[in-house]
């Protein structure tokens, strides 16, 4: 039984984006590795641009310094 953990930051991505990406990842597993759709999880997990860091900075500064 696969299980993929998707971190993104939250941004107001919409239920039907997030649907796309479980399908796309199931079918992914079903393609490459031959898994069963049916048994195969995948959980999306969705991070605050505080609580999110590159290099030393929060995406939220990162962001800020890029304007």
């Amino acid at each position: 039984m696969p299980y993929v953990n998707i971190k993104i930051t939250n941004e107001q991505v919409t239920p039907e984006k997030k649907e796309q990406l479980i399908q796309g990842v199931t079918q992914l597993l079903v393609d490459v590795l031959n898994k069963n759709p049916e048994t195969t999880v995948v959980v999306i997990d969705e991070v605050d641009t505080d609580n999110w860091g590159i290099g030393g900075k929060s995406v939220t500064n990162r962001r800020k310094e890029e304007k």
